[in-house]
């Protein structure tokens, strides 16, 4: 189970929320604007995920996103948005969120999002674990892959990556030259049973690309295969 804190400030929507995430066992921190989320998440440790409503009182939802992975990178983050607030979704995945939820929502589909990102973090813990009893680093060109400390480093420099964001460029790098569909990568990274917008990959490959790329308008590493998908390249093909 997960600690996880919740920015809402419509009273019937928190509480809705916040009842169904204890009954999955999780430990729940509530806030209703966005200076009581923040000082939340950055003065205090441990939290798994942020669920965060964008239209709230103080700093918005976007800005509590934008302050908190400044400084942590790991924390899982959740956007609650308006359905009809199509520029949100995009602006939130810029920022660093790891995925969205458009209102209004079920509790099943939100507890589905939530047990997504968790496993996902959960396995870069494990992943941990592994590296602690001796697995190796995995090196592409000018890339090194630490999944234990949950690090990417490029030319011995360390690229600071969300939690999807370092599952998806593992993924890719761990299995260089493979040819991944969206679809794939979907299952792989979000899990078989998400049920969101697919283009959530997309975003996440821009995100990639400004982060590892030398000119992410002209980008070597992360290659689009048009009509088939994505590929990770050593940096070995003009």
């Amino acid at each position: 189970m997960g600690r996880i804190l919740i920015l809402e400030d419509e009273d019937s929507i928190r509480s809705f929320v916040v009842v169904n995430l204890k009954r999955q066992g999780h430990e729940v921190t509530e806030a209703v604007n966005g200076d009581e989320a923040l000082a939340h998440l950055l003065g205090e440790p441990g939290f798994d995920i942020a669920l965060l409503d964008v239209m709230v009182p103080g700093i918005d939802g976007f800005e509590v996103c934008r302050r908190v992975r400044e400084v942590n990178e790991r924390i899982g983050i959740i956007f609650l948005t308006a359905k009809v607030q199509e520029q949100d979704k995009v602006m939130g995945l810029s920022l660093g969120a790891d995925d969205h939820v458009s209102k209004p929502f079920s509790p099943g589909e939100l507890m589905a999002r939530i047990q997504s990102l968790l496993r996902r973090i959960s396995r870069t813990e494990q992943q941990e674990a592994e590296e602690e009893d001796g697995e190796s680093p995995v090196q592409s060109g000018p890339f090194e892959l630490r999944r234990g400390a949950m690090e990417l480093l490029k030319h011995g420099e360390r690229i600071d990556l969300t939690p999807t964001e370092f599952s998806l460029v593992s993924l890719l790098l761990s299995h260089d030259d493979r040819v991944w569909t969206r679809d794939a990568l979907l299952d792989a990274v979000w899990g078989a049973d998400y049920v969101g917008d697919p283009k959530i990959v997309d975003v996440n490959i821009r995100r990639l690309r400004q982060k590892i790329e030398d000119q992410p308008s002209k980008p070597v590493f992360i290659e689009t295969v048009w009509g088939s998908g994505y590929r990770f390249n050593r940096g070995e093909r003009p």
